[in-house]
């Protein structure tokens, strides 16, 4: 039998994290007690006991992130967009083919999830969510083909939100929760850089909140944080307009599901469809240029006018030509072709 030793604290705390996939700080430090109280009941001479302080809790959590580094985990926290209590979770930080292998969901429900997700960044007018007809709709989407039912992709979604994945509002709509935060914060911030905002006050990713009441300010906030920075000032930190005393007021901008309008997901939001629309307004553009270039060269040519005069205008229409269309090829963005997302026991999206 392996003696049994301080460090023992730690394996057994993970293993206790192991089992649930986020918690508070207050259950973390409760963990972490029951751990101590483990392992003073297997080897009582050690007479361990448990230190007081916030200085001791981060002190903790640095040593099992410590532990964890060779592994390419992390013990990291956030706060709950709602309630703004902090929450840990057991993060992966790598997400590469071998750990692709461990994950419990297929191919094509991760492909599904990672859809989902892309629904949610995309949303207008930052509503940052989905209604479950929209979810279901991008069971067809995935590439490759799959012959998952609507039956199934309703239990897959179920799954992801007792996973605590994803966050099932009363209304229906599908939004991402703190566990999703802690773990895609890379991925989303390297694929949805225009889309994705952060809180003014806290600086965390925000996709439930509200935003300054004035017409193009870019301060936005979690409720919570609202409330905590609306105690020391009355006024917006960017634009210095008066606020309200509450952030339920109705002249606060809403982010979030109080954003989405009806008729939101009757059209498919994604990346390639607004690249199709601004490629088909070029085209519109081009076919409404060529007939009045025809008509001037039509109009040039009908009336005498010197060969040396001529030749110029064609060599400058050329010319014209060849711009529009090295334009129209720096303008083209390749398309990247993403890996599926994979993680340690969940729906990991990963960039390379």
């Amino acid at each position: 039998m392996a003696s049994v030793s301080s460090d023992d604290v730690q394996r057994v705390f993970i293993q206790a994290i192991l089992s649930r996939a986020i918690v508070s700080r207050n259950l973390a430090q409760i963990l972490w007690e029951k751990s101590i109280d483990a392992v003073n009941a297997a080897k009582p001479e050690l007479e361990l006991r448990l230190p007081t302080g916030r200085d001791a809790w981060d002190e903790f959590v640095t040593k099992i992130n410590r532990s964890l580094d060779s592994l390419d985990l992390e013990f990291r926290h956030l706060h709950d967009e709602n309630s703004g209590a902090q929450m840990y979770a057991l993060v992966n930080r790598k997400g590469d083919e071998i750990a692709q292998m461990a994950t419990e969901y297929t191919a094509a429900e991760i492909a599904f999830f990672k859809a989902i997700v892309e629904l949610i960044m995309l949303a207008p007018r930052h509503s940052f969510s989905v209604s479950s007809t929209a979810a279901l709709r991008e069971v067809s989407a995935i590439r490759p083909k799959t012959n998952m039912s609507k039956s199934q992709a309703e239990a897959v979604l179920g799954s992801f939100v007792a996973q605590k994945w994803l966050i099932k509002s009363k209304r229906g709509r599908y939004s991402l929760s703190t566990r999703s935060l802690l773990e895609l914060s890379p991925y989303l911030k390297t694929t949805y850089p225009e889309e994705l905002i952060e809180c003014t006050i806290c600086l965390e990713i925000i996709t439930r909140g509200v935003a300054c009441l004035r017409e193009n300010c870019k301060t936005w906030m979690h409720r919570h944080c609202f409330t905590n920075f609306r105690r020391r000032q009355n006024s917006c930190p960017t634009c210095r307009i008066d606020w309200p005393e509450d952030h339920t007021d109705k002249a606060f901008v809403p982010i979030g599901e109080g954003a989405a309008r009806e008729g939101d997901d009757a059209k498919r939001w994604s990346r390639n469809a607004a690249s199709d629309d601004d490629e088909d307004d070029d085209d519109d553009d081009d076919d409404e240029d060529e007939p009045d270039n025809t008509q001037s060269q039509s109009q040039s040519q009908s009336q005498p006018q010197p060969k040396a005069r001529r030749a110029q205008r064609t060599k400058k229409t050329n010319v014209v030509q060849d711009d529009i269309d090295i334009d129209e090829e720096e303008d083209a963005e390749p398309v990247k072709k993403e890996k599926p997302p994979a993680r340690r026991t969940t729906p990991r999206i990963t960039t390379n």
